[in-house]
């Protein structure tokens, strides 16, 4: 948070309403009354403007929006350029009743404000009836300035920052009611307890308001910064968590072949030829009977 009790000193922050104006709820945050005026304590305001300021960022920084809340003239210019600066929604013209209370049918309207934007954006418009145009584009000017703001809204904001409790008695109690948090400018004649983060302050000079507004922008950027930043950090985490896996899925030692348990199957044996059958030798003939006592015969005659 870039600002100093010094540069609160010189918006003019610490001037407070006149004392008979004062409510005496205010007296926690109110220095001193001085010639009829009630004089606000600078140190109570920078810690209610930090607090605000980290709850602000806290709420952005979780993807929430705030509805920035100004209908008085001296804020109007101011919400409005803050609103420009940070991309949130807000309420400059008028606060339209059961804007949050009766989400459902100002969502209805809405639908119906931008039908006849498209209408009028593609030429259907031109072409209708000259009486019916009319009717239309007057609906439309009274339509653009209820949801000038809240037209990109799609959802109930997570949270709401007024300027002048007591102006927007009504969107505080809406708030209060469908429990959105309220952070606000409080002067010494509103009660501070009927918001969530007050910050003292003067609601009436417009270099109070715009300082404080200024603060309030800065919280919104600080908090998309940090969302952008853990967003990087996701996807950079989901990268490293791939990459990690990849490097431990390459270390890994590659398992050794699991042996078999079973005996190999030996290969049948082929089988031996059969060897051709031996032929087998003529058989001696046996001497015949006959020819025995010749052969005897034969002998003796040798011998004589």
């Amino acid at each position: 948070m870039n600002i100093e009790l010094t540069d609160l000193l010189d918006a003019g922050v610490h001037f407070g309403h006149q004392v008979k104006r004062w409510n005496p709820k205010s007296k926690g945050f109110v220095f001193d009354h001085r010639q009829g005026i009630s004089v606000i304590d600078l140190a109570k305001t920078y810690e209610g403007l930090k607090k605000a300021y980290d709850f602000i960022e806290d709420v952005v920084a979780k993807g929430g929006e705030v509805l920035l809340v100004g209908t008085k003239r001296q804020a109007q210019e101011i919400i409005r350029e803050a609103a420009a600066n940070t991309g949130m929604p807000f309420c400059v013209n008028r606060w339209m009743g059961g804007t949050l209370t009766n989400w459902k049918t100002i969502t209805s309207s809405i639908a119906k404000y931008k039908k006849y934007m498209a209408m009028e954006a593609d030429g259907s418009l031109a072409k209708l009836p000259k009486k019916e145009g009319s009717a239309i584009r007057r609906e439309m000017a009274r339509m653009h300035r209820n949801f000038e703001g809240i037209v990109k809204m799609e959802k109930l904001p997570a949270a709401m920052f007024v300027v002048d409790v007591n102006y927007e008695d009504i969107a505080v109690a809406e708030a209060r009611r469908v429990k959105v948090p309220v952070a606000a400018i409080v002067d010494t004649n509103s009660d501070p307890s009927s918001v969530d983060y007050a910050i003292p302050g003067n609601d009436d000079a417009v270099k109070s308001i715009r300082i404080i507004l200024e603060t309030i922008a800065e919280a919104v950027e600080a908090g998309r910064a940090k969302r952008a930043s853990r967003m990087n950090q996701g996807k950079g985490g989901d990268a490293n968590a791939a990459a990690a896996e990849s490097v431990a899925a390459a270390e890994e030692p590659v398992a050794a072949p699991v042996q078999a348990t079973e005996e190999p199957v030996a290969a049948p044996k082929a089988e031996e030829p059969v060897a051709a059958p031996v032929k087998a030798e003529a058989p001696v003939a046996a001497p015949k009977a006959e020819e025995a006592p010749k052969a005897e015969e034969d002998e003796k005659k040798s011998e004589g």
